[in-house]
């Protein structure tokens, strides 16, 4: 079974909301961020996006922009992040979903992707620029390679098309909070929680959320309607103010563990997953 399906089958069976931080590959370098991805699993992380640096992230907002261009820029590829998560893969059983745009992956060629991702111990890959429409390729390169591909969907999202994107994810379906690029915000989306209910109630998939997710207070505001949820710029930010500073590990540690409080684990009034 795929340590991501495995994970939310727990979650589910115990009632809780599954913490899914987002971190940058090679930001500040590669060696750095084996350590983070260790430090942030002890903090109480159960899956982790590991995003691969690209170029043109278009669904990124300035803080996770300049993160892809701090990995670039100490050498970072697709081929290193790879071999980080093989070296992981030795340490964790942690879940990790791999997160980029389709044309690195297109170029590296899917079914080659898909197959070195199983390979190193990769579990899911994020896409956010590949349209359900356009993924059957994806799709069946990474069902041959074992590795569950996830799709994004958002608050203008049409029924039909969550249906679509549901149909095709494995393991969870993301949901994008805002119509916007990542970034943390101060507070949630007005009618967040009605919309996440409800799609909650509508989907086979585990639902999680992320974009402008950023303190324990709205951890906890949301852990009773979802089964996940993604934060990233938050915990981004904290790497690239002390990336050089021999604190990088507790702070970032230290902000995970504080997440993870903010979950109520109780959750007595979380409601069914689906209908």
């Amino acid at each position: 079974m795929n340590r991501i399906e495995s994970l939310f089958n727990e979650v589910r069976d115990k009632g809780k909301t599954a913490l899914m931080p987002f971190i940058m590959a090679g930001d500040p370098n590669i060696e750095v961020s084996l350590d983070l991805i260790l430090e942030i699993e002890k903090g109480g992380a159960d899956v982790i996006e590991v995003g691969v640096p690209f170029s043109d992230p278009m669904a990124d907002g300035p803080t996770i922009q300049a993160a892809g261009q701090r990995a670039l820029s100490s050498g970072t590829s697709l081929k290193h992040v790879l071999e980080m998560v093989k070296r992981v893969r030795s340490k964790s059983e942690v879940p990790l979903v791999l997160m980029s745009y389709y044309n690195l992956f297109y170029q590296y060629g899917l079914k080659r992707f898909a197959f070195d991702s199983a390979a190193a111990g990769a579990d899911g890959v994020i896409i956010p620029d590949l349209p359900p429409e356009e993924a059957g390729p994806w799709c069946r390169n990474a069902k041959d390679a074992g590795i569950y591909p996830v799709f994004l969907i958002a608050p203008t999202t049409p029924p039909d098309r969550i249906k679509k994107a549901d149909r095709l994810s494995r393991g969870f379906l993301y949901y994008v909070s805002i119509t916007g690029v990542t970034g943390a915000r101060k507070t949630l989306p007005e009618g967040l929680v009605r919309s996440l209910d409800e799609t909650r109630s509508n989907i086979h998939n585990p639902l999680a959320v992320g974009f402008g997710i950023s303190n324990k207070d709205q951890v906890r505001a949301l852990s009773s309607h979802v089964d996940g949820i993604i934060v990233g710029s938050a915990l981004v930010k904290i790497i690239e103010r002390h990336q050089t500073t021999s604190r990088l590990l507790e702070e970032t540690g230290g902000f995970i563990r504080e997440l993870k409080a903010g979950i109520d684990n109780n959750q007595l009034n979380k409601k069914p997953p689906h209908k």
